[in-house]
């Protein structure tokens, strides 16, 4: 899905993205509070996530390349919110950047193209949690149309501290 401002391609996650993803992933776990895992992933063990964003449905997974080289610069997803069956029309989103790669339009290529392959499903809701602080996150979400619904204070300990986490709201 090209864009004014960049060649990026977004398309759906393939298991030939595994190592890549569980790179970029792993990256932020070590590195930021942007996830609260705390420990690295082997591809083995992100295979099941992998698997459980298919190209339909309601919880996908968008990747975005460079066209060029096919260098995975990003990804995004929806999963289910609650595993409880009466938050079934409900999502989390998420996404991720590559280091080096932010200021290019990709999570905006991501997110555009996620919410556009989700517009088609039975969805009512999507949610994205956003550990703090992270403004260039809150302002992506915004201009998506999510809106602020409140924050858990100090819900999360990462790197000897706690974080606070700003849930956004999105009606789909």
């Amino acid at each position: 899905m090209p864009s004014q401002s960049t060649e990026v391609q977004v398309r759906p996650g393939v298991e030939g993205d595994l190592e890549a993803l569980t790179a970029l992933y792993n990256h932020y776990v070590i590195e930021t509070a942007i996830t609260f895992d705390t420990a690295i992933f082997t591809p083995e063990e992100r295979r099941p996530w992998l698997l459980s964003h298919p190209e339909d449905g309601p919880h996908r997974l968008m990747v975005a390349t460079e066209p060029d080289t096919g260098e995975v610069l990003g990804y995004a997803t929806s999963s289910p919110f609650r595993m409880k069956p009466a938050y079934a029309t409900s999502v989390e989103t998420t996404v991720y950047v590559a280091p080096g790669a932010g200021r290019r339009g990709v999570g905006t290529l991501l997110y555009t193209a996620l919410l556009e392959a989700l517009s088609g499903e039975d969805l009512h809701r999507a949610y994205a949690g956003i550990a703090l602080p992270n403004e260039a996150s809150a302002r992506l979400h915004e201009r998506f149309g999510f809106r602020h619904v409140g924050t858990y204070r100090e819900v999360g300990r990462k790197f000897g501290r706690y974080w606070d986490v700003a849930w956004y709201e999105k009606p789909l």
